[in-house]
């Protein structure tokens, strides 16, 4: 018999709970950084901004700071995935999950595909940073010394 070391165990139940924490975090704080950014310009708030890809674009200043808000995004979701998801082997796939189901909350709320390069390169710009970021700080995690017992020893 051999010891396993994390071993995994199929639960559905906690892989949707944890697609939907990801999803929740992913919309709050998106919600939260266009909230700051839109401060900063004094610009109308709208679900446009999270949800119509027009929006996400190099030529306005509105368009840059979305896009901003956007990257600034992925960096607090990869803090999520070190928080709720533990594992850097997952840290993929929640990543590509999230914004996933983003993408077809975009296609719904636009009835059709997102069509502007921008939004597509600031998609994947975020994936890979959530992506990466996220892997980083859970392999540190699990990487880390376990500590080993240095009390006293009885001599037998």
């Amino acid at each position: 018999m051999g010891s396993h070391f994390r071993s995994y165990i199929w639960d559905p139940v906690l892989i949707l709970s944890q697609i939907v924490l990801m999803q929740c975090i992913y919309y709050s704080f998106l919600g939260l950084w266009l909230a700051g950014v839109d401060s900063l310009v004094q610009t109308n708030r709208s679900l446009d901004q999270i949800f119509s890809y027009e929006v996400l674009g190099f030529a306005t200043m509105q368009g840059r700071l979305s896009m901003m808000a956007f990257i600034l995004n992925s960096l607090t979701c990869a803090l999520g995935l070190w928080f709720f998801i533990r594992r850097g082997k997952q840290c993929l796939d929640f990543t590509v999950t999230v914004h996933f189901f983003h993408m077809i909350g975009c296609w719904i709320y636009n009835a059709h595909l997102p069509a502007a390069l921008s939004w597509w390169l600031v998609n994947v710009a975020c994936m890979a940073l959530m992506a990466v970021i996220g892997e980083y700080l859970c392999m540190r995690t699990e990487l880390r010394a376990i500590p080993v017992n240095s009390g006293p020893k009885s001599n037998l």
